[in-house]
This record gives C-alpha cells, structure tokens and sequence, in this order.
C-alpha cells in the first residue's frame, strides 16, 4: 500500500513538472511570436509612413515648383513626418492608457527615475534617430531599412564601452555577421537605377540612425526594466512626439528660412496623408508594445533577436504596401539586398544569444 502511495505520488510530481515545463515553454513560444510580430509592426510603420510622405500636400513640397530649400526638403520634411508619427502615436498609447485606467501610473512614473532615463532615451531614439531614418527613406528606399536594424549590433558594442558588459567571441561574431551584411547591402546599391551617390547618403543616413536607436537601447534598458512596458512606450512616444515638435522642426526651419509650424498645419489639416500618419502611429506604438511585452515573456536577449527581423519585413512591406498595393515606382530591392536582409536577422539572434540554445530548450521542453 505504501509503496503504491508512493508511486502515485512520484508520477504526480512528474506530471506537475511536466505540466510546468508546457507552460513554461508555450509562454516562451508565445513571447517569441509577439516579438516577431513587433518587428512586422515597424514593417507596416515604415511603409504607411513614407506613403503619407506621397500623397497630398507632400507632393507639392517635394514637387519642383515648391519653392522650399535643398536643406529644407530634406531636414525639414523628414522632421515634420517624423514627428507627425511619433504625435500619433502618442496619441494612440495616451488613449489606450486612459481607457485602462492607468493614465495615472503614467504621469506619476515619469517623475521617477526610470522614467526620466526613458525620457533621455526618448529624446536620442525619437526625434534624432527617426529623423535620420525618414531622411535616409527618401534617399535610399527600402534599402535603408536593414541598415537601421544594425542597432543590436551598435547597441553591443556601445554596452561594451559605456557599461564594460561582457562582448563575447559569438556576440562579435554576430556582429561581423551584420556588418558583412551591410556592405552587401551597401554594395547592392550600385545595382539599383537613379543616382548612386544619394543613395549611398541615404544609407549613411540609416546608419546615423542605427547609432542613435543603439544608444537608445543603452540607456533604456534599465528604464524599461523598472516600468510596466505599457507605461514606458507611452512615456517614450509623447516626449519623441514633443521633442520633435517644440525643438527639432522650429531649429530645421530656421536654418531652412521656412515657417515651420504652419507648415505642420498644413500636413495635418491634409486628410489624404493624415489618415496615413495616423495608421503608421498605431503600427509605431505596436512595434514598440510588442517588442517590450515580447522581451517579459521570452526574455531580452531572444525578444531583441526577434524583433530584429523588422530588417526583412521592413523592405517586405514597403514593396507590398507602396510598390503593389498602390504602384510607386523604387520600392524593390536587388536580389543580394534581400539575402543581405536574411543574413542580418542571423547576425542578431547570433549576437543575442546561441542559436543551438533554442533548438536544446524546444527539445529539452
């Protein structure tokens, strides 16, 4: 009898550990999936963002006949979009704070010391790094996209300077992984039709924008560590979304000689690209939402590998969105470029952890 109760009592354990293990592994599985689905967000943010830059009063500005300066059509615009983004999204993440009840926790949070390490971040990833990006967008296209995706790899190195964190022989070599990438990218350029030479700036564009998003990631990460991820988006997106306004569009504007503000007002009283702003400000505020949320469930260094692959869906959705679904021209990449996007995402998950780990704890869950 008591060896009967016994056994019993083993095959409960074994079963209660087995049935911590699957939940274990599908939470895991779980934070994979909504990492991922992070990087399709920046996908869709990237193209809804460069298609509201198409239609409607952005066609004037950037038309011939608009009268604007060199400096201003491309400083200026790219602040402008950038900043009509991050507003929306901002937006986005106040209204969905408020109908949960936590608009509160939002004003309160910002006075700590997370929250204003997040609001330094903000100000290094918002308006500088997507300033950067938007310029390199119109530049370069969708070729600047993995470019910008090199921040995991900048982000390890700077972690390595700044902090003196552990860069290990896999993390470098993850790092040279995505740096080969790049060059391909870079070289694939000279493939492409138009003038060379503005694309390879715009690729230098996407690189100052891959720096500034890296030391973003630095200086978050505690910040994002000590405040619910819902929180800190939040946080991030309205100071992005200010800063942009109150600093970055009226210091382009002057040194472009141009009226910045009523220039805002005219974007935002134009209803065929705002309704675009306003869908690439949702997209916006999903992929950082689902980056965060996925990096609790999966852990940081897996969630940053997955929300990595944003350096293939990115190009992906720009050709879908802008170049199939409403037929502008220069939307493609060269058949390397594409390769180079692919290899890039392995070059992340290398520099964020083992990929064979993966592949043990599946088994071994």
């Amino acid at each position: 009898m008591e060896q009967s109760k016994s056994l019993t009592d083993d095959l409960g354990i074994l079963t209660a550990e087995s049935a911590e293990k699957k939940l274990r592994n599908d939470f895991r599985v779980k934070g994979m999936s909504t990492a991922l689905f992070s990087g399709l967000s920046y996908g869709f943010y990237t193209a809804f963002m460069t298609l509201s830059m198409s239609v409607g009063i952005w066609t004037v500005w950037y038309g011939e006949g608009s009268g604007l300066s060199a400096f201003a059509t491309t400083f200026l615009l790219a602040a402008i979009a950038a900043a009509l983004t991050d507003s929306c999204s901002a937006v986005w993440a106040l209204g969905i704070a408020a109908a949960r009840g936590r608009l509160g926790d939002v004003f309160r949070s910002i006075r700590t010391k997370p929250g204003a390490i997040i609001v330094g971040a903000a100000i290094i990833g918002g308006p500088l790094a997507s300033t950067a990006y938007v310029v390199g967008l119109q530049m370069a296209g969708s070729i600047v996209v993995p470019i910008s995706a090199l921040c995991p790899a900048i982000g390890a190195i700077l972690a390595r300077v700044l902090f003196k964190q552990e860069l290990s022989p896999r993390m470098m070599l993850g790092i040279a992984i995505c740096f080969s990438a790049s060059v391909l990218i870079g070289g694939s350029a000279g493939l492409a039709d138009g003038d060379t030479s503005t694309v390879m700036l715009g690729i230098g564009f996407g690189f100052i924008a891959a720096l500034f998003w890296g030391v973003e990631g630095c200086i978050a990460g505690f910040g994002t560590s000590m405040i619910d991820p819902e929180i800190g988006i939040t946080i991030r997106q309205v100071t992005s979304g200010l800063t942009n306004l109150l600093i970055l569009i009226p210091l382009f504007a002057y040194i472009g000689g141009e009226d910045g503000y009523a220039m805002v007002f005219e974007a935002v009283a134009d209803s065929e690209s705002m309704i675009f702003f306003i869908v690439a400000g949702l997209a916006a505020y999903g992929a950082f939402m689902f980056w965060y949320k996925g990096n609790a469930m999966c852990g940081a260094a897996l969630g940053m590998a997955c929300n990595g692959t944003f350096s293939f869906w990115g190009p992906l959705c720009c050709w879908l969105v802008l170049g199939i679904g409403f037929g502008i021209a220069g939307w493609t990449m060269a058949p390397v470029a594409w390769l180079a996007a692919i290899i890039m995402v392995f070059g992340i998950f290398v520099i964020a952890m083992n990929p064979m780990d993966l592949f043990k704890k599946g088994n071994n869950q």
